[in-house]
């Protein structure tokens, strides 16, 4: 035995840690901390819907860490479909998916929803994405159409581009 081993063995345990969050209308000056969010061409459209959500056209709402760290954003548009709310930019910081939190958003975005006096909730959601599609089905959404859809999209090297995708369509009634 010339050498000391001096690895140490690495054991992941599973530890499940409870802290309580909070929503709120997201603020303008929240953009800077939500960058998880998107790209920088992103956050510049994430501020227009604001400047929309100040009119009332739009809401937009923080799910908010106790330090009031916004760590899930979305938000529903009043106009693209009469009689409903429509759910869209809906996202949650990576490392903090699957933890719920999407699933309180879409919550205070549909009481939102309801608080308008309107009984239905739309989304569109890309058909390459089943994790998404799995949680609203979960949350009682129901596919009623598909449609293609597209947006500008930042490349890592500052270009834009034109994104394209095939989305499915699901509402769901809001007692």
């Amino acid at each position: 035995m010339s050498h000391a081993d001096n690895s140490r063995t690495h054991i992941r345990v599973p530890v499940h840690v409870r802290v309580p969050v909070h929503v709120r209308d997201l603020k303008p000056a929240d953009l800077p901390s939500c960058s998880w969010a998107g790209s920088a061409t992103h956050m510049v459209h994430v501020g227009r819907e604001l400047a929309r959500a100040a009119c009332g056209e739009v809401d937009y709402l923080a799910v908010c860490t106790p330090a009031d760290a916004p760590v899930a954003i979305g938000g529903v548009d009043y106009a693209p479909s009469p009689g409903a709310g429509t759910l869209w930019q809906l996202g949650v910081a990576p490392a903090l998916q699957s933890c719920g939190l999407g699933t309180v958003l879409i919550g205070a975005l549909e009481e939102r929803v309801r608080s308008r006096g309107l009984a239905r909730a739309e989304l569109a959601v890309e058909e390459d994405n089943p994790r998404a599609r799995a949680l609203y089905e979960r949350l009682g959404y129901e596919a009623f159409d598909r449609r293609p859809d597209s947006w500008d999209e930042e490349a890592p090297d500052g270009s834009v581009r034109r994104y394209e995708t095939m989305c499915t369509l699901m509402r769901k009634s809001l007692p």
